[in-house]
């Protein structure tokens, strides 16, 4: 009668069936895993299916920093604490402010505006300019629509 050795004995002990045990370690042995090494072996493979799977592909605009922005009724609502610390000066009968010394580029139409105020900023938007002469003040500075950065 024939005795066949169980397939599971070769699996037995330090080799696992692959001879040296430094060459039966994992993927690495194997030529990766998945797609690995594709720029070596495969090529073929990779040309025919994935023509555009290695470069760069496409435009990708670059990110521009969205403006510090505050409303105007927010100024209007501080005027006296930024009197207070230089940031304002009274100029007659308006109130001179300007608002990069608060690290602001851009003044938007939030809020109610009281005091008239004389505004300098890089970017204002058309309500908020609105409101500022509305109230008997005045803007120095681009308008946002014209800049093209409205928020």
């Amino acid at each position: 009668m024939v005795r066949r050795r169980r397939k599971a004995r070769k699996y037995d002990g330090r080799t696992h069936g692959r001879g040296c045990a430094k060459r039966g370690r994992g993927s690495g042995e194997k030529g990766g895993k998945g797609w690995s090494g594709g720029h070596k072996q495969k090529w073929s493979y990779i040309l025919k299916y994935f023509p555009d799977h290695f470069g760069k592909h496409g435009f990708v605009p670059v990110e521009r920093p969205e403006p510090v922005a505050i409303n105007v009724g927010e100024i209007d609502e501080r005027i006296e604490e930024l009197l207070e610390k230089g940031i304002a000066e009274r100029k007659g009968e308006r109130i001179a402010v300007d608002v990069t010394k608060l690290g602001v580029e851009k003044v938007l139409g939030g809020g109610k505006v009281e005091h008239a105020l004389e505004l300098k900023a890089p970017y204002v938007t058309e309500l908020a300019r609105a409101k500022i002469e509305g109230a008997g003040g005045l803007v120095i500075g681009e308008s946002a629509d014209e800049s093209g950065s409205e928020a």
